[in-house]
């Protein structure tokens, strides 16, 4: 054993330990289970002296946590946005050809002598698509499903308007047969399912 893991008391092992406030942080709280477990694997790399050193790649990562390589970096890249992590030194060719991984710190704890950082204290929840809410006109809460609305409602709302979509049946008359029937005045019904 190294010298950097402290002598146990009998009947005490290793464990992971995760504070509290640290567990009720926003950025904690709000997280999915695989960032969480990640991060519980970084944290079991670090020994009391590492910080800043500890080694975790995507595919070692993927296989303690049971997933893909490719799932457990999108891991990786959601602690980093939180604050939870830093790369203290990135992924690169070693001098023998050989690729190595990335080296982590956990903002939580000291870094080399400098008191620790919590980055992820000051994380605020955000949009999770990214992007701005549009307008619900016309659109369901039911996933998958969009509601029509009442003519009354469109002349309310001109931002409702659907836009103009091409009908088959009228743009061209050859495909008319007498098994078509079509019904030019058909009214537009509010279907919510």
């Amino acid at each position: 054993m190294s010298k950097s893991y402290k002598k146990l008391k009998r009947g005490s092992e290793r464990h992971v330990q995760l504070l509290e406030w640290f567990q009720s942080s926003l950025a904690w709280s709000s997280m999915k289970p695989g960032p969480r477990a990640v991060y519980i694997e970084l944290k079991r790399k670090y020994n009391g002296s590492n910080n800043g050193e500890i080694f975790l790649s995507h595919r070692l990562a993927a296989d303690a946590i049971c997933c893909e390589r490719g799932t457990a970096g999108g891991y990786f890249e959601t602690l980093l946005e939180r604050g939870f992590i830093i790369v203290t030194c990135g992924h690169h060719l070693g001098s023998e050809g050989i690729g190595r991984s990335a080296k982590y710190a956990l903002t939580e704890l000291p870094l080399q002598g400098k008191p620790a950082t919590k980055e992820f204290m000051q994380w605020e929840k955000q949009n999770p698509s990214g992007k701005n809410r549009r307008s619900m006109a016309g659109k369901s809460d039911i996933r998958g499903r969009k509601t029509q609305l009442l003519k009354n409602q469109m002349s309310k709302n001109p931002a409702a308007l659907p836009l103009k979509q091409a009908d088959p049946l009228l743009e061209n008359p050859a495909i008319y047969t007498s098994n078509h029937n079509h019904n030019k005045n058909r009214e537009i019904k509010c279907t919510i399912i």
